[in-house]
């Protein structure tokens, strides 16, 4: 990701965003995993947009010269700054910095939120802090941030900036936002969790509903609807509520998977994916069967239809 960042900085962009995967070794637990996606952010400031009200401060100590990077040395000795930049320059961005992020946090999680800063490392910002929020009666990190080592600047040929860069990792986020256990359930492809999720406002309030341990089972069901219904006159509702009264709590989701016109015999078609899923045992896949069996003749007697 910081490769990314420098070539962007390189081309002349000095405030951006970019996401991206992310993969590496960590520790095992629910909100730990190998694998995961960030949001990154880069902001640079020249002096004149940095002490836009403070002229005669300066981003630089005097020992550093800008017009000549190849003799420039930065030095990380000092756990508040780095050697090149004035004690001026670092806290204001620290200041902008902090300031920003508390706020995004806050607009995501409410004003109430608990929050902490937490000194860290990381190779290519110093100094460098970690935010953590109180989530299920522990601390969680959601983000790292820290002011840009300045030879990336110097590298980017950026000379006459300083910069500030955080990333976000957007698993914790969601999982704080929407109660989500375990960090693992972001891969899952059990649609009883990703139905959860799928086809809400941005905004939506939405807490994360356990869904069984048990595996699912799926059986589509396509038919051939009377000539008296269309693809469009068909009530879902109407099957839905068929497909309750057969299989009761086993029914899991029922969703319409296609609809289809036959080109020449103008014929229409409905397939429906049905998930069943017992919340207290595995289902075997006879037992799904002999369900969706009496699921296909109910249909027939009801609705007419034929069996595809």
């Amino acid at each position: 990701m910081t490769a990314h960042q420098t070539e962007l900085l390189r081309s002349g962009l000095d405030n951006f965003l970019m996401i991206g995967d992310v993969y590496r070794r960590d520790e095992i637990d629910s909100t730990h995993f190998p694998v995961f996606h960030q949001v990154d952010a880069v902001r640079s400031q020249l002096r004149e947009q940095l002490f836009e009200n403070h002229p005669d401060l300066n981003i630089f100590e005097p020992i550093y010269e800008p017009n000549d990077p190849n003799a420039f040395v930065n030095s990380i000795s000092d756990p508040g700054k780095q050697s090149c930049h004035t004690l001026e320059a670092s806290k204001l961005m620290e200041t902008q910095l902090k300031n920003h992020l508390i706020g995004l946090v806050k607009v995501l999680f409410g004003e109430s939120i608990q929050y902490r800063w937490v000194e860290a490392y990381f190779p290519f910002t110093h100094p460098s802090w970690e935010l953590e929020i109180y989530y299920e009666n522990n601390w969680m990190e959601v983000l790292g941030c820290g002011i840009v080592r300045h030879e990336i600047m110097v590298n980017a040929g950026s000379n006459n900036s300083i910069a500030y860069a955080f990333g976000l990792g957007l698993e914790r986020l969601a999982m704080a936002l929407y109660k989500i256990p375990d960090i693992r359930l972001m891969w899952s492809t059990d649609s009883g969790f990703l139905s959860q999720f799928q086809n809400k406002d941005v905004d939506a309030k939405i807490t994360y509903k356990p869904v069984s341990v048990y595996p699912q089972c799926k059986n589509d069901l396509s038919f051939w609807l009377p000539p008296t219904l269309t693809v469009e006159t068909f009530m879902n509702n109407d099957f839905y509520d068929l497909v309750r009264d057969i299989g009761g709590d086993v029914i899991e989701q029922v969703t319409l998977k296609d609809k289809f016109v036959h080109p020449k015999t103008k014929k229409h078609s409905l397939c429906y994916s049905i998930v069943y899923r017992h919340l207290e045992r595995t289902l075997t896949q006879a037992e799904v069967n002999k369900i969706h069996k009496e699921i296909e003749i109910a249909a027939m007697n009801a609705f007419n239809v034929v069996i595809r």
